[in-house]
């Protein structure tokens, strides 16, 4: 038996393939949005056995596997776990120019953390450590960019 591959010439042909797709986040993530995009505030759930705060919200607690439903509004501040400074181009994914950065915030009262863009620092400045205060969106339309990012509070 043969190969075909042996007898055929490789032809590559270099380029980036945009392929446009829509899906549902389901009912726990529809409710954080929805929630961000009509009252302008963040929302974590909680679950009823162990206590565990999630932001992103979770459908099921990552501990006991309960059903996590009971919904508690955070203040909107919080600590940077750590953080990343972008400082290549990409103009289709990176939402502005770098240098910037972005980095896992954990929100106060949340037991999470969660990727987000912080913004009004030089990235140079950003410290693990450093309180931070989501910013949101004046027009949102029920995506995790209605926090438009996070600016550090003294």
């Amino acid at each position: 038996m043969s190969d075909w591959k042996e007898e055929v010439e490789e032809v590559v042909f270099p380029g980036k393939i945009c392929v446009p797709y829509t899906w549902t986040v389901g009912s726990t993530m529809s409710k954080w949005y929805v929630l961000m995009r009509d009252e302008g505030q963040i929302w974590a759930n909680r679950c009823p056995s162990c206590g565990k705060v999630y932001i992103p919200p979770k459908a099921k607690c990552l501990e006991c596997y309960r059903d996590v439903n009971d919904w508690v509004r955070l203040p909107g501040t919080g600590t940077v776990e750590t953080f990343t400074v972008v400082h290549y181009e990409e103009p289709s994914m990176h939402p502005k120019k770098p240098p910037f950065a972005y980095g896992i915030i954990r929100m106060d009262g949340a037991d999470t953390g969660f990727v987000h863009l912080i913004d009004e620092i030089e990235p140079e400045k950003i410290k693990v450590g450093m309180r931070v205060e989501a910013v949101m969106s004046e027009e949102r339309s029920g995506n995790i960019l209605d926090i438009k990012y996070f600016r550090p509070i003294d």
